[in-house]
């Protein structure tokens, strides 16, 4: 028996089947009312048949004036209890659990959504005139998050989901204020770091508080931002230090910002050393993360062999393997690693046409380098939508990263479009 295959007990007591989770992955397949659809029920059943132990969905909002992007499902009452419950049963298979994801995109909002995001600060995002200039919150607008994510977490709850993960990486509004570099404040929720993670450590003692001390609830941390000048692997290894204090059951590791995209992309540095530091972008960060505290750690991002992920359980301290894009072109992949018939996973990336020469994905050209991220992230959403829709995902790309590039504007604006539509028929 694999060390991968052995159960995992969380602080709160919950116990998880095996060690591996699915990490979050914006689906963006909502209603025009942000509600979750059969689409959802589809493509968590089919991810539920997979042999994991854990589904973390993707960005569930809790303010529906601020979107990571349309077609994500917002949660602020129990409208929608119905879908939830229906999504959350979809999920659940052989004993896995299914946990949502509860987050804010703060100014990571896109224009066509807000032109006025939030932030900690009103320091704009420049990507292509893709996002508004945002206006600093209030404290007012602080409390109201506060309270916005763990009403979140009830509902969830109370819809049968088996756990929450609150997002506080890859720069959306918890990462925000964790940020130095975002977070210019000079009141007790800004400066330094014991102030910006205050707002972090509020949201999880109102989430604790509204769910009760047996309900996991868990964090998705950057290791660093990747940003010179932002928050750093000393400030993450501390972060955790206080959040084992205040009694999380998981901390996800992960990193990166939408301006500096190593969650998708991998760490430059650590893809210049070995095959298996190549592998898992993250892991030596979580190692050091993992002398400052005992609590339950997962790593996502870049794992594809057995080998890799069992060291990192034996040798490493890690507890949890996180697989993403696999599991958009293999969603069996995890059932078969664990019955021994794969030793590795893999990502349609390798075959993905995403151009040539100055075009290809060494480019150098910061605007170059955008668009084919862009091009990466967007293929593997069109694996989820088309197994949202009852089809198999494709394992060969169809388009080249300019198509795939295309398709997320054109894409976004129309589900926009809807959306503001239907608001303005309910208002």
């Amino acid at each position: 028996m694999t060390v991968l295959s052995q159960p995992l007990k969380l602080p709160c007591g919950a116990i998880l089947k095996n060690r591996f989770c699915k990490s979050a992955m914006t689906e963006a397949i909502a209603d025009r009312h942000d509600a979750p659809t059969v689409g959802h029920q589809k493509l968590y059943n089919h991810w539920a048949k997979g042999g994991m132990a854990l589904q973390v969905t993707g960005n569930v909002m809790v303010d529906r004036r601020y979107l990571e992007r349309p077609g994500n499902v917002v949660v602020e009452d129990e409208s929608a209890l119905d879908a939830l419950r229906q999504w959350a049963d979809a999920a659940k298979s052989d004993g896995s659990q299914i946990w949502m994801q509860i987050s804010h995109p703060g100014r990571q909002c896109p224009i066509v959504v807000n032109t006025r995001p939030l932030s900690p600060s009103a320091e704009k995002l420049r990507i292509l005139g893709l996002f508004g200039r945002p206006r600093a919150m209030t404290t007012d607008d602080i409390e109201d998050a506060i309270k916005r994510y763990a009403k979140t977490a009830e509902i969830a709850q109370k819809a049968g989901f088996d756990g929450v993960q609150i997002h506080a990486a890859h720069g959306y509004l918890i990462s925000q204020f964790l940020s130095p570099l975002i977070n210019r404040r000079t009141d007790d929720w800004g400066g330094p770091l014991e102030n910006r993670a205050r707002f972090l450590r509020r949201i999880y003692a109102a989430t604790r508080a509204a769910v009760g001390p047996d309900f996991p609830v868990a964090v998705k941390l950057n290791s660093a931002d990747f940003q010179k000048g932002g928050f750093n692997l000393e400030d993450c290894a501390q972060v955790a230090k206080w959040l084992e204090q205040d009694g999380i059951d998981m901390i996800e590791l992960s990193g990166g910002t939408y301006e500096q995209m190593s969650f998708v992309i991998g760490v430059e540095e650590e893809k210049r050393e070995s095959t298996r530091r190549r592998e898992a972008y993250f892991l030596d960060y979580a190692r050091q993360v993992r002398k400052a505290v005992n609590v339950p750690i997962t790593v996502t991002g870049g794992f594809r062999s057995l080998a890799a992920m069992e060291q990192a359980l034996s040798t490493d301290g890690i507890d949890m393997i996180g697989l993403a894009r696999p599991l958009c072109v293999q969603p069996n992949a995890v059932a078969e690693l664990l019955s021994g018939k794969r030793d590795s996973v893999g990502i349609a990336e390798d075959g993905l046409v995403i151009g040539r020469g100055r075009f290809g994905m060494n480019a150098t050209n910061w605007l170059v380098k955008l668009i084919n991220t862009v091009c990466q992230v967007e293929y593997y959403g069109w694996q989820m939508t088309r197994m949202s829709r009852g089809l198999k995902p494709q394992t060969v790309a169809r388009a080249n990263a300019l198509g795939y590039f295309v398709w997320y504007l054109n894409r976004t604006t129309m589900l926009a479009f809807r959306r503001k539509r239907a608001r303005r028929v309910k208002a």
